[in-house]
C-alpha cells in the first residue's frame, strides 16, 4: 500500500513538472500576445480624450464606433475559431495578429465617423477568433482541473494592458501632438499597432499546433500529456457534433453569462478614462496613470480566485462573488463621482470582480464538450458575449447624451451583472466543477 501511494506521488510530482515547463513555454508569449490584442482593441478609450474633440465626435458617435467592433467580431468568430482548428494555432492566430495590427494602424487616417465605424468593424472581423481560439488552443494542452489558473494567468493581459498601455496612451498622447503634423491620438494608434505585426509573425516560428509536434518536448513527456488530456476528454464525454452545439440549452445559457460580465467588462475597459476624467482629472498622462490603479486589483484578485477554484474544484460561486463584487461597484459610482479618491476604490471593485470573471467561465464550456464541439461551443458563447461590447458602449454613450450624466449606464451595467449572477447560480455544480 506505501509503496503504492509512494508511486502515485512519484507520478503526480513527473506530471506536475511537465506542465511547468509547458506552462513556461507557452503561457508568458500567449499573455503578451492577449496585452497587445487587449491594447489595440481597447485604446481607443484614451484616443477619445482627444480625438472627439479633433474630429467632432458625439458621446453617441464614440460609443457606436467602439461598440461596432463587436458586430465583426460576432460575424466572423465561430468560422474563425473553426478555421483554427482545421489549421492549427500558429497559423491561424499569427494570420489575425498581423491583420489587426495593420488595420490598427490605419486608425491614423481617421476623418469622419464612416471612416471610424469602418476601421473598428474591420478590426473586429480580424480579431475575430483571437481569445476563444487560445483558449481552445490551451485546453488542448491543460485538463480541466488545471486550466482556471492557467487562464487566470493568461488573462491578466487584459489589466496588464490597462497598467501598461494607458499610461503609455497618456504620454503618447500627452507628450507626441504636433510631431511630423499628427496629434497625439494618431501617434498612440501608430506606435501600438506595431508589437501586433512583430508578435504575429513570431507566432508562426514559436508555437506548435500540438502535442505531438512540440519538438521541445520528450517521448516521454508528451504521453504524460496527451494522457492527462483523453482523461479530461472522456470525463467530458462523448464528443458531440458541431451542429448540435446550437441547440444545447447549456450552451445559450453560459452565452448569456458571457454576454452578462462582458457588458461590465466593458464598461470599465473602454469607458475607465472617461470615468475618470468626469471627477475632474483633466491631465492625459495623470488620467493614464490614476487609470492603472483598478487593473492592479484586479491582477491580485484574479490570480487568487483562479487558485483557490481549481484548488477546490469549485466553479458557481467562485464566478457568482466576482460578479456581485462588480455589480457593486458600479452602483455605488453615482453617489461618489465627486471624489476621485473614492470613485477609484469603486472603480478597483468593479474592475477586480469584472475582469475575475473571464478566467473562471472559461473552464465552464470545456467542462462538459470536448474537440471541434468545445471550439465551437466557445467561439459561439465568446460572439454572443462580446455583442455585449457593442451594446455596452453605445448604451454608455446615448445615456451619457441623453440624460448628460453616467447613472443611468452605471444602473444597467450593475443590472446585467446581477443577472450574470443568477444566471450562474442556475448551472448544475455536477456540470462544471471538476
Amino acid at each position: 500500500m506505501e509503496t503504492t501511494l509512494q508511486a502515485g506521488a512519484k507520478v503526480s510530482s513527473y506530471e506536475d513538472a511537465v506542465y511547468r515547463k509547458v506552462s513556461w513555454r507557452l503561457v508568458p508569449f500567449l499573455m503578451l500576445c492577449f496585452l497587445i490584442a487587449y491594447l489595440d482593441r481597447v485604446n481607443v478609450g484614451f484616443a477619445k480624450l482627444q480625438m472627439s474633440q479633433d474630429l467632432g465626435f458625439s458621446e453617441t458617435v464614440y460609443g457606436l464606433g467602439a461598440g461596432i467592433f463587436f458586430i465583426g467580431y460576432f460575424l466572423f468568430e465561430i468560422p474563425s475559431n473553426l478555421a483554427l482548428h482545421r489549421f492549427g494555432a500558429k497559423v491561424w492566430i499569427g494570420r489575425i495578429m498581423v491583420t489587426w495590427g495593420l488595420l490598427s494602424a490605419c486608425f491614423v487616417f481617421v476623418e469622419t465617423p464612416t471612416a471610424f465605424y469602418t476601421l473598428r468593424f474591420l478590426l473586429g472581423l480580424a480579431e475575430a477568433g483571437f481569445t476563444p481560439g487560445i483558449v481552445y488552443y490551451l485546453s488542448c494542452w491543460y485538463p480541466s482541473h488545471r486550466r482556471a489558473k492557467i487562464m487566470a494567468i493568461y488573462c491578466m493581459g487584459s489589466p496588464l494592458s490597462g497598467i501598461i498601455g494607458n499610461p503609455l496612451s497618456g504620454f503618447l498622447m500627452g507628450s507626441m501632438g504636433g510631431i511630423a503634423g499628427w496629434a497625439g491620438w494618431q501617434w498612440m494608434f501608430f506606435i501600438e499597432a506595431v508589437p501586433a505585426v512583430l508578435l504575429g509573425l513570431a507566432c508562426f516560428y514559436y508555437l506548435d499546433s500540438s502535442i505531438a509536434k512540440a519538438k521541445w518536448l520528450s517521448d516521454d513527456e508528451k504521453q504524460v500529456l496527451e494522457r492527462a488530456k483523453a482523461e479530461d476528454n472522456k470525463a467530458a464525454g462523448p464528443e458531440a457534433r458541431v451542429g448540435k452545439v446550437f441547440t444545447d440549452p447549456r450552451v445559450w445559457l453560459i452565452s448569456l453569462i458571457c454576454f452578462c460580465y462582458v457588458t461590465g467588462q466593458y464598461g470599465i475597459t473602454l469607458w475607465l478614462p472617461t470615468f475618470i476624467k468626469s471627477t475632474g482629472v483633466s491631465d492625459p498622462v495623470q488620467i493614464g496613470l490614476l487609470s492603472a490603479i483598478p487593473y492592479i486589483a484586479a491582477i491580485v484578485t484574479m490570480y487568487f480566485f483562479a487558485k483557490s477554484a481549481d484548488k477546490h474544484r469549485e466553479r458557481r460561486w467562485h464566478l457568482i462573488v466576482p460578479c456581485m463584487m462588480g455589480a457593486l461597484g458600479f452602483l455605488a459610482l453615482p453617489w461618489i463621482m465627486h471624489s476621485t479618491a473614492l470613485s477609484l476604490v469603486f472603480l478597483s471593485i468593479a474592475a477586480a470582480g469584472i475582469l475575475t470573471c473571464s478566467p473562471l467561465f472559461w473552464s465552464l464550456p470545456t467542462a462538459f464538450l470536448s474537440g471541434a464541439a468545445a471550439a465551437t461551443a466557445i467561439a459561439m458563447s465568446n460572439s454572443i458575449g462580446n455583442l455585449a461590447g457593442f451594446t455596452s458602449g453605445y448604451m454608455i454613450g446615448y445615456l451619457r447624451d441623453v440624460t448628460q450624466s453616467g447613472s443611468s449606464a452605471y444602473y444597467m451595467i450593475a443590472g446585467m451583472l446581477v443577472l450574470g449572477a443568477f444566471a450562474i447560480w442556475t448551472l448544475p455544480a455536477k456540470l462544471v466543477n471538476r
